[in-house]
């Protein structure tokens, strides 16, 4: 029985070995090109998180009469149950008009250097109020949405415990930073990848860090690296059939025609379909389509399934949010 079990385990290592796998001490040149994701990302000086300010910009999110249909929210598009998205191709808002992009996630959009996939925004703080706005999502303006808060006295309390210090704390700036605070909330750390970068050799499959070995030599890793597993900078992307002129839009730079952010890595595999417009639902054609257009390769069907397998580490552990009882 002893000489069986032996052979076993020799033919299992053989095995292992054919198929490439790696030694930890041979991962651990792989592994110093990621980073666990910290529990928040960083917060800035002029917006402390206090429980007050996230419990008003948590009411906020799921607020839909700052709408002029009284129906859309940010959770509308911003799904919690959609890994905080939507799963369509391209959002849907206002009297049901479809957008020209598709939804990003929420998801640890903290630790982004830019919001929107043209970046036209810097923070969450400049991102907050643009869809209550923009006539083809939320479609309200900012002052009746400030009149409509103040309707209610359950937000006037929240208000004024969340900004103490205002004399006149429902305003839009304060709108701004409530749901920037609450979106920093939004965080998903200890994924599969996160717990193995922490030295938890188990967490991760041999097909994961076979995975993680390719995304590092092929050079995956250039543009989806840091704690968010993307640069925030942008690349030209073209998608047939799309007129979406990307970055260009902000700029008017020529050098930024069609280019887009890079978009992050983390919980890729429940917040599909991809890229700008939503045009791919299956995450191994997202792969290999990047592999053609950005790497100037097509990766074979095990290396497809290895690569899709170490994106599946990167979903972490969801936020628990209660949903609030909105006055």
């Amino acid at each position: 029985m002893q000489t069986r079990s032996r052979g076993l385990m020799v033919s299992a290592m053989a095995l292992a070995l054919a198929a490439g796998a790696a030694t930890a001490d041979e991962m651990a040149e792989y592994k110093s090109f990621f980073e666990p994701l910290p529990f928040l990302p960083p917060i800035p000086a002029h917006n402390s998180m206090t429980p007050e300010k996230i419990d008003l910009g948590r009411m906020l999110f799921f607020e839909p009469r700052i709408s002029g249909s009284g129906v859309i929210s940010c959770a509308t598009c911003h799904n919690p149950a959609l890994g905080w998205s939507d799963r369509i191709p391209r959002a849907v808002g206002h009297g049901g008009q479809v957008g020209e992009r598709n939804t990003p996630t929420v998801l640890n959009s903290g630790f982004l250097e830019s919001q929107f996939w043209d970046g036209r925004e810097p923070d969450l703080e400049g991102q907050a109020l643009g869809p209550i706005q923009a006539d083809i999502e939320m479609n309200m303006s900012l002052s009746d949405a400030i009149d409509r808060l103040n309707e209610f006295e359950v937000y006037r309390k929240h208000f004024a415990a969340a900004f103490p210090e205002d004399p006149e704390p429902i305003r839009a700036e304060n709108v701004a930073l409530a749901i920037a605070t609450f979106e920093r909330t939004l965080n998903t750390p200890n994924s599969p990848l996160d717990r193995y970068l922490r030295g938890d050799e188990g967490a991760m499959t041999d097909s994961q860090k076979s995975g993680m070995r390719l995304f590092v030599d092929a050079g995956c890793v250039a543009c989806h690296n840091g704690p968010a597993l993307t640069d925030s900078n942008f690349h030209r992307f073209e998608l047939p059939g799309s007129t979406d002129e990307g970055r260009y839009v902000v700029t008017g730079d020529e050098f930024d025609k069609f280019a887009f952010r890079t978009p992050t890595l983390r919980n890729v595999a429940v917040t599909y379909p991809y890229f700008n417009n939503g045009s791919v639902e299956s995450l191994h054609d997202a792969v290999q389509l990047m592999g053609q257009q950005m790497l100037g390769q097509d990766f074979t069907d095990q290396e497809l399934d290895d690569l899709v397998a170490f994106m599946h580490a990167m979903t972490g552990e969801m936020p628990r949010v209660e949903i609030p009882a909105l006055p």
